[in-house]
């Protein structure tokens, strides 16, 4: 296996600061390396972001979050140099946008109802299979929740002028970096913090509080924040193995999901592709490069 990560804007031969941990570690465990240009990914010039890349039949990326279309032009310029990519373009933009995975998990996600295109007529045909009720809103690829009440949180979806300002609000937020059209899924209250898990070949690699998750306890104990604890909640137990099953329905390669705990039960928040979803700071990254590797 070749590890491929970000390469130091500034210093382009040495990796991304952020992603320095895991080059690393990948070293220290014998593991092949490699550096990506990601600001020639995202302005389109594949062959140049991946022009440090030598030939191998199997390349996992970790690394800045790619759009498909990006992803797909640094996969041909991969295979152009005798580099192939574990993940398909296929497979990355399954995992990346939520139509790709969303109807594999219905019963343990969320109600969700997705729109094509950002049109107003789309979005409230969207809100009709939606149904009453207050929903949260996002495109295929991410929400605005940093603006939670004015470009996130609908109280409720049968309003339709509210509801379609708020769709604005993210519109203009997302701005370029929109994907596919407006989703609107059903507000869920969450009772605890949110919790990241990685799954290799449909094979459960770890679970631990997600980034975002600062000072959450884990599935491990209080204060144990690396993602190589087992969790002891018979109920996250028998939801992990239902999620597991979805996993392995859905054929991909190396995957995230988030879930988080409801009031009477645990919800996949998200499914991403493993090679963009970030890894806590606190955590060993080499339990996930040998679980990649093997």
């Amino acid at each position: 296996m070749l590890l491929l990560v970000p390469a130091d804007p500034l210093r382009g031969a040495r990796p991304d600061p952020h992603w320095a941990r895991e080059y690393e570690a990948a070293l220290a465990l014998g593991l092949d390396v490699a550096l990506l240009d990601h600001d020639a990914a995202e302005r389109g010039d594949a062959a140049a972001a991946v022009h440090r890349v030598p030939a191998s039949a199997d390349v996992v990326y970790r690394g800045w979050m790619l759009t498909a279309g990006q992803y797909a032009g640094v996969a041909g310029a991969l295979a152009g140099r005798g580099a192939r990519l574990r993940t398909s373009p296929d497979a990355f933009r399954a995992a990346h946008e939520l139509p790709g995975w969303a109807p594999t998990f219905e019963g343990l996600t969320p109600d969700t109802a997705v729109a094509d295109g950002f049109d107003r007529p789309a979005f409230e045909a969207a809100l009709d299979r939606l149904g009453p009720g207050a929903a949260v809103l996002r495109d295929h690829v991410k929400s605005a929740k940093q603006d939670w009440e004015t470009a996130c949180f609908v109280p409720e979806a049968s309003d339709r002028e509210r509801a379609w300002r708020v769709a604005q609000n993210l519109i203009r937020i997302r701005g370029d970096h929109a994907v596919g059209g407006l989703v609107a899924r059903r507000f869920e209250e969450l009772t605890g913090p949110e919790l990241r898990s990685w799954w290799v070949d449909g094979a459960l690699v770890c679970i631990g509080a997600h980034p975002d998750e600062p000072d959450a306890d884990t599935p491990g104990g209080k204060g144990v924040a690396a993602c190589d604890e087992s969790p002891r909640d018979p109920a996250l137990v028998a939801f992990l193995e239902a999620i597991g099953v979805r996993v392995r329905g859905l054929g991909l390669p190396f995957v995230t999901v988030d879930l988080a705990r409801g009031a009477d039960r645990w919800w996949v928040i998200e499914l991403g592709d493993g090679q963009v979803s970030d890894l806590r700071r606190d955590a060993d990254p080499r339990v996930l490069l040998r679980a990649l590797a093997e």
